[in-house]
C-alpha cells in the first residue's frame, strides 16, 4: 500500500500500524443480551473474553496483553530485518480478483508504471539505497484503558536534547512519554475536556490523535487543542475525522475553518478515518462496511480539504493481510452472502488485503489526476 501511495502522491509516507496494544474496545452500553441472557459487554481481549461465559473482568489479561504486544514487536522487527519490505524482491501484484475490466486495466497501468520505475532504478544502480530494503514502522492504538497506559508512562530525556555530556546550555529536558506505542489517540467517546483521558494525554510528549465526528461540536475543538497542545507544536495533534459518507460534506468544512482560522492554523495534521462512520448491520445483525462508502468518504474529504485550502495528511484504516470477508464490495464484488465465508473479527469489520490495496490504487490515482490537471493548467 505505502509503495502505491508513494508513487501516486509523490510524497513521503509515514507507516503507522494499529498493533501491539490495540486490545481494548469502547462500548456504548456496559451490557448486552445474548440468547436472552444479559451479560457484560465484550470490552476487548485485554479485559474480558468474547464468549458470553468469559465476560467477567480479569486483571491478568492486562499482563497477557503486554506480553502479546512485546511478541508482536519482536515479530515486526524480525520480519522487517529479514527483508519483508525489500523492494529488490519480487512484488505480488495479483489482480485476478478484480471483476470490472476497466478498473482492472487502471490498476494494471499503475502496477506497470511502478515496476518500470523499479527496473529503471536497478539498471542505473540507484536501487542500492538502504531505504529501498527496509521501512520504518511505528505502532499505534487508542489510549482507552488508562489502567494499562499509566504504568507504561516513563519520565525520559527529550530526544531532541543531547543529555551527555551535560552542561549549562544542553541540560537534559525530561518529559513523560507513553511507551506502549509511538502514537496514541483519544476516541470519539472519551474526548470530554474535563475527563480523565484528556487529562492524561495532555501530560505526555508523544504525538497524539483525537477522533472527531458528528457528535463533535465546533466549540469543542479549540479548547481541546489549547489543552493538549498549549505551545502549538506543529504535528503534535492529529485530528482524525470520522463522519460517514453521507455526513462528511456537511460537517467537515466547519471543523476545518474553526481550526485553520485560529492560532492553530497549519499546526494540526488532518487524517481521515473512513471506516467507523460507515458501519452498518445486515441480515442476522452482522456488522459490515461498504467499500464504496469508504472510498466515497475519502474522496469527499480530499475534495473538501482542497476547497478549504487545507491538506489531508493521512488515512486511518482498519485492515488485515488475511483473506477475510468482512467488508462489502471492492474489485471482487463481495456481497452479503459472502460475509459468512471468512468473517473472523470479534468487533469491527476490516478491509482484506486486496480491498486495502485497491483503496491505495484509487487514492494514488486521485493524486496522479490532480497533478495532470495542474500541468495542463500551467501550459
Amino acid at each position: 500500500m505505502s509503495l502505491v501511495l508513494l508513487w501516486g502522491a509523490d510524497k513521503p509516507v509515514v507507516r503507522i500500524g494499529r498493533m501491539a496494544g490495540q486490545y481494548a474496545k469502547p462500548r456504548s452500553s456496559p451490557v448486552e443480551t445474548i440468547n436472552g441472557k444479559t451479560v457484560p459487554s465484550f470490552r476487548g481481549d485485554i479485559l474480558n473474553g468474547f464468549h458470553p461465559d468469559e465476560r467477567e473482568l480479569d486483571p491478568n489479561r492486562l499482563v497477557r496483553a503486554y506480553q502479546y504486544s512485546s511478541a508482536t514487536l519482536n515479530y515486526m522487527r524480525a520480519a522487517i530485518g529479514s527483508g519483508i519490505a525489500d523492494l529488490h524482491g519480487p512484488l505480488d501484484w495479483g489482480l485476478g480478483h478484480v471483476r470490472d475490466p476497466a478498473l482492472k486495466a487502471k490498476y494494471q497501468e499503475t502496477v506497470d508504471r511502478i515496476q518500470e520505475m523499479l527496473r529503471f532504478m536497478h539498471t542505473i544502480g540507484a536501487d542500492q539505497n538502504e531505504k529501498l530494503s527496509t521501512v520504518e514502522l511505528f505502532t499505534s492504538h487508542e489510549g482507552l484503558l488508562l489502567e494499562y497506559e499509566e504504568p507504561l508512562t516513563r519520565l525520559l530525556n527529550h530526544p531532541s536534547v543531547r543529555a551527555y555530556p551535560p552542561d549549562s546550555t544542553t541540560a537534559p529536558k525530561k518529559e513523560y512519554y507513553n511507551t506502549s506505542a509511538h502514537f496514541l489517540w483519544i476516541g470519539d467517546r472519551t474526548r470530554q475536556i474535563d475527563h480523565a483521558h484528556v487529562e492524561y494525554f495532555r501530560g505526555i510528549a508523544n504525538p497524539i490523535g483525537v477522533k472527531i465526528g458528528p457528535s463533535t461540536p465546533t466549540s469543542d475543538l479549540l479548547p481541546l487543542l489549547r489543552t493538549l497542545n498549549p505551545n502549538r507544536e506543529p504535528g503534535k495533534i492529529t485530528l482524525i475525522t470520522r463522519y460517514g459518507a453521507d455526513k462528511v460534506a456537511s460537517l467537515l468544512p466547519s471543523h476545518i475553518r474553526t481550526v485553520e482560522d485560529s492560532e492553530y492554523a497549519r499546526t494540526v495534521v488532518w487524517q481521515c478515518d473512513p471506516m467507523h462512520g460507515n458501519t452498518q448491520s445486515v441480515t442476522g445483525g452482522i456488522k459490515t462496511r461498504k467499500f464504496s462508502d469508504i472510498f466515497s468518504e475519502l474522496q469527499q474529504t480530499l475534495r473538501i480539504h482542497k476547497e478549504q485550502g487545507s491538506y489531508l495528511g493521512g488515512m486511518h484504516l482498519e485492515l488485515t493481510g488475511d483473506a477475510v470477508t468482512e467488508c462489502l464490495g471492492g474489485g471482487a464484488g463481495l456481497d452479503e452472502d459472502d460475509l459468512s465465508t471468512n468473517y473472523t473479527s470479534f468487533c469491527d469489520p476490516r478491509l482484506n488485503e486486496k480491498q486495502a490495496l485497491e483503496l491505495a490504487f484509487l487514492v494514488a490515482d486521485h493524486y496522479r489526476q490532480e497533478r495532470m490537471e495542474k500541468r495542463k493548467a500551467a501550459v
